[in-house]
């Protein structure tokens, strides 16, 4: 029986406001036909798992079709499937499960380049009056021959590629065969914005916008200045790519991006109850422009910069300089925070190497994670406390790491194939007799069979806290409100209408004392974390954590 309109529910414009988004990488959560390569019959056969965890949606991973220079960060084709990962029919079955499970489905989009084998760069590159002649960036040399300019790829090397047949260079910001679009001509708006449209009614729930400032340069192509070594860093790439020594202010990042973001949120609000995220990358001025691009409520609902992805190690006094710069940077803007991801190295494991209770470390971390203001990604696998992968050169498949090696090692680490089963063939990922990246002994002493139903374990803590985060929407949507941090304690509060809790942290391997802060304190309970109140004295053992709600 269809529900009147009186008594169907009207869906929650707001629900991406404080929702935990698990990302999926689609090559590695699970393979249904024996390839060795996940697809998404396998996810769709593994929504249980993150339906069980707790998350309210997920974000998978490119699977449209590509060459897969750049596993699927390269789109070919923006309206399809890669036969790799199945068929539209696949994605639809998989949109339909999801929300039978009540989880949204955001989906990656890939606008600020593609690869060189969709047909419009095909036609672009043909010569330089035809149709889509203007499509991507193309610019003459200088007198020289050398490059218009001097803007570098993230993944190593001049950001221009000749092409003999136009007889000029075209922009690359990543690998040669992923060339810019040019977003400054209104054709290629139009085409990306009815791209977004197909996605929507086949039933997404919303976008990931991959690095969603670079859709714009600057048409003068203006050198970029050098930058300054004490202002450098590597949050958004590795201290040995000479990526770094720029500032990033010509290439991308450009004013233009504000009037097309303010386009594409009005697709997005032809259709109701839809979100976007979008990753800022940049090492300077990421969480300014993501005051930019989520202010006004006509832009991005939320974005990501990477202070919580680089390899600075998370402490105390990190965590609140984090959210006070955010604050002050985007009083209206909304973040959506990860600690890993499919590019970075997994956190256990980045900021944790001289941790001996890597167990006990995790938890903590994922505790911090769930109580920040904003929104959560959370990345396949790290339910399970997996650590980086140690790849062997021989192995690897990822061509930012082969360029780099070996003092960077790339993005296969974090990206090898989920484990679900210790006793089955490639740890219940695969049949296959070799899977796409090697599957790591201690990734499948830690398999999800291992873990279901050990009360102790990583897996059950984040049921567990899930649960409880759901118990407050404090968490979800309040504010945030730091104590002053020490070396080892970390201390917040989170209010939302008349509730205010108390998140107590001990962000060292040894036991240390906290003092309650003014007022009467419930002391909370359902979290999985042991403290002891004495008075108004709380005892934090090694990596423990303590919460209580304002009488």
């Amino acid at each position: 029986m269809i529900a009147s309109p009186q008594t169907m529910e009207a869906p929650d414009a707001d629900w991406w406001r404080g929702a935990v988004i698990y990302q999926i990488y689609p090559r590695s959560y699970q393979d249904s036909n024996g390839d060795g390569v996940g697809d998404l019959k396998g996810i769709t056969a593994r929504l249980p798992h993150i339906a069980a965890l707790g998350a309210d949606a997920i974000w998978i991973s490119p699977f449209f079709p590509s060459p897969m220079k750049d596993f699927g960060y390269d789109v070919s084709n923006y309206a399809d499937v890669d036969p790799m990962f199945g068929t539209l029919s696949d994605f639809d079955a998989l949109i339909a499960e999801a929300h039978r499970l009540k989880i949204k489905v955001m989906i990656d989009l890939v606008i600020s380049h593609s690869s060189d084998q969709h047909a419009w760069f095909i036609e672009s590159r043909s010569s330089r009056v035809n149709p889509k002649a203007d499509w991507y960036v193309w610019a003459d040399p200088k007198p020289d021959g050398t490059p218009p300019n001097n803007w570098l790829s993230i993944f190593g090397g001049s950001a221009w590629a000749w092409d003999p047949t136009r007889m000029q260079y075209y922009l690359h910001n990543f690998l040669t065969s992923q060339p810019d679009l040019n977003l400054h001509n209104a054709e290629v708006q139009d085409a990306l914005l009815d791209v977004v449209r197909f996605w929507l009614r086949r039933g997404v729930d919303g976008f990931r916008l991959d690095t969603i400032n670079f859709y714009f340069h600057d048409k003068e192509l203006r050198d970029n200045p050098s930058l300054a070594p004490e202002r450098r860093n590597a949050s958004t790439a590795p201290a040995v790519n000479p990526y770094n020594f720029q500032e990033h202010i010509y290439d991308k990042n450009r004013p233009e991006n504000i009037a097309f973001l303010k386009r594409f949120r009005a697709v997005l609000n032809e259709f109701p109850a839809i979100a976007a995220v979008g990753e800022v990358g940049d090492s300077q001025r990421g969480l300014e422009i993501v005051g930019e691009y989520t202010s006004g409520g006509d832009k991005m609902q939320m974005c990501y910069a990477f202070e919580f992805l680089a390899p600075d190690v998370l402490t105390p006094v990190r965590v609140a300089e984090v959210q006070k710069e955010f604050a002050a940077a985007a009083p209206e803007g909304w973040a959506c925070w990860a600690f890993s991801n499919h590019d970075v190295v997994r956190h256990v494991s980045r900021w944790g190497a001289d941790v001996m209770d890597r167990e006990a470390y995790a938890k903590l971390l994922s505790a911090i994670l769930l109580t920040q203001r904003g929104s959560v990604c959370i990345y396949q696998g790290e339910e399970l406390g997996l650590t980086e992968a140690d790849i062997a050169f021989a192995d690897l498949q990822d061509p930012y790491g082969i360029q780099f090696w070996p003092e960077f090692k790339g993005r296969d680490g974090c990206r090898t194939p989920m484990v679900w089963d210790d006793h089955a063939v490639q740890a219940g990922f695969s049949t296959a007799d070799k899977t796409w990246l090697p599957i790591p002994v201690e990734h499948q002493l830690r398999a999800v069979n291992v873990q279901q139903g050990v009360e102790t374990s990583v897996m059950e803590h984040y049921r567990r806290f899930l649960a409880f985060r759901r118990e407050h929407s404090t968490f979800a949507k309040g504010e945030i409100g730091f104590l002053a941090p020490t070396e080892s304690l970390l201390a917040y509060t989170r209010s939302f209408g008349n509730e205010t809790l108390l998140c107590l942290f001990n962000m060292s391997a040894d036991a240390i004392d906290a003092a309650l802060p003014d007022g009467d304190w419930e002391v909370l309970t359902g979290h999985g974390f042991e403290a002891t109140l004495d008075g108004r004295s709380v005892n934090l053992p090694a990596w423990g954590a303590f919460f209580a709600r304002l009488a």
